[in-house]
């Protein structure tokens, strides 16, 4: 099986201690499973910005990125974030591998412009995906960890992508088996206050709907659309789930939001 985990950001605190989310990749990969890690790391990339007295606007909820800002999200998420995961699972035994989109050209991507009137610089919204780098580590077998950044097309700039949003592509362009998003919460929830809500099995269709009626709000908008985007891009299904131990095997037995291509 061909998994493409999102892993976020928030959870990248303890390289060298327990770690439920990377002991379950650990066991995965041991088992014979193929695995990509695609990972954020906005709490490391916030805390060095502000470290070096670089503010930036949020609009819509992105990260507006001049040069000095691209310069140091590239650094963190290539340089801190990917290597950190990389030594994390050497730690447990399995072999890794790590990378940017921008290796290989595995992200081709084109600014997103201004939004709200403000010019976001260096963000980028992927255009293309060429897996085949992915593929032959994973085909020489590794466990491959890629940092969100890509290249510009025309230019090969760095661009700064929303992980989500890369994730989604990769396991789509891969036809990955599963694409698993792990966050704070059960699954998706028709109401973003009532845990009760969850939903447990949406075809893309309705997700489209509901992202354009409102439904998701916040960080689940980005989360949803990838979602959709990897199933339109190839992935057999995406599962949206709660964090904790097990949360991957949990995630593929039917737990949280399950995604698919069409209702079931």
């Amino acid at each position: 099986m061909l998994i493409v985990l999102k892993y976020g950001g928030n959870a990248m605190t303890a390289e060298a201690g327990a770690d439920a989310t990377l002991d379950e990749v650990a066991g995965l990969a041991r088992g014979g499973e193929r695995i990509v890690i695609v990972h954020g790391g906005g709490p490391q990339i916030d805390a060095e910005l502000r470290a070096k007295a670089i503010v930036e606007p949020r609009v819509a909820g992105l990260r507006a990125t001049g040069g000095a800002a691209r310069d140091v999200v590239e650094y963190v998420l290539c340089g801190t974030v990917n290597k950190a995961l990389v030594r994390a699972l050497a730690a447990r035994g399995v072999p890794a591998v790590g990378i940017s989109g921008e290796d290989g050209g595995v992200l081709s991507a084109r600014r997103v412009g201004r939004v709200e009137g403000v010019d976001l610089g260096y963000v980028g919204e992927v255009a293309s995906v060429d897996p085949s780098a992915v593929a032959a580590l994973l085909d020489a077998g590794f466990v491959v960890v890629v940092a969100p950044l890509a290249l510009e097309a025309g230019t090969h700039a760095a661009l700064n992508c929303n992980a989500d949003t890369a994730a989604g592509a990769i396991a789509g362009a891969l036809r990955a088996d599963a694409y698993v998003v792990i966050t704070n919460v059960a699954g998706v929830r028709r109401d973003l206050h009532d845990p009760s809500s969850v939903i447990p099995r949406i075809d893309v269709a309705e997700a489209r709907a509901m992202l354009a009626d409102g439904t998701f709000t916040d960080g689940m908008i980005p989360k949803m659309a990838a979602a959709v985007a990897a199933i339109d891009g190839g992935a057999r299904r995406a599962v949206v789930a709660g964090a904790g131990n097990g949360a991957i095997a949990r995630a593929l037995a039917g737990e949280g939001t399950e995604i698919t291509a069409s209702p079931r």
